[in-house]
């Protein structure tokens, strides 16, 4: 199961959430009480090892400036949360190695999300970033249509193993729900919520012989392979 920890605004907490067993890191560019500067995104970014992914999330910003600040602040990924065009996030893919593109659960953008050149979509409650809990149930069809698949919205170490079961995703995203308050991560609510995310068994397929095999979107995903 891939995991991203989301609101970054410290070395500390990025380090925190490496240590815990993080797949990748998220530094909200947009307007937020957990906005970070480009520049010291990049400073942290620095100090973090190779094979995690830096990720900039940006809500509505031209595609010229989220290449700009991507690449001059040394990231890996660019997270698109608004209301970027099909055409916006082919811009970024071609200079920016791995795209996440956002979309509100049971949106119609998102019946058409696989048409966009993102190398995967997140699902969150109507509200972005907001920390609330949707109907997980609007997101059920979306694994099937997407190779990767990345939940998000109001999850926490107390529900994340449950919505995991329920949707099945390539991965989940968490920012409030593993803080002591905006912009701080809680070491407890961190490594509970990576555990908990980690402990449900991968999601499995009937093959072509009708045997059991697992999913492509359940394999581990080598980002240095990739890169």
């Amino acid at each position: 199961m891939f995991v991203k920890i989301c609101g970054i605004t410290s070395e500390e907490d990025a380090l925190l959430a490496v240590a815990m067993g993080a797949d990748a890191v998220g530094f909200v560019f947009a307007p937020s009480a957990r906005q970070i500067a480009p520049v010291r995104a990049g400073d942290i970014a620095k100090r973090l090892p190779p094979e995690v992914l830096t990720v900039g999330v940006f809500r509505d910003e031209s595609p010229v400036r989220v290449v700009e600040l991507v690449n001059k602040s040394g990231l890996r990924a660019a997270q698109l949360h608004g209301h970027e065009s099909i055409d916006d996030v082919a811009r970024v893919r071609e200079h920016v190695p791995f795209v996440i593109k956002a979309f509100a659960a049971g949106s119609g953008p998102l019946d058409h999300a696989a048409e966009y050149a993102a190398d995967a979509v997140l699902v969150d409650s109507a509200s972005p970033g907001s920390g609330r809990v949707f109907d997980w149930s609007l997101a059920e069809g979306a694994p099937q249509r997407l190779k990767r698949m990345i939940l998000a919205g109001g999850l926490d170490a107390g529900n994340v193993a449950a919505a995991i079961r329920k949707v099945r995703p390539w991965g989940v995203d968490v920012s409030s729900g593993v803080e002591s308050a905006p912009g701080r991560k809680d070491a407890r609510l961190v490594r509970a919520f990576i555990a908990q995310a980690r402990s449900v068994e991968p999601a499995r397929a009937v093959g072509p012989v009708g045997g059991e095999q697992p999913l492509d979107r359940d394999a581990p995903y080598d980002w240095q392979e990739d890169g």
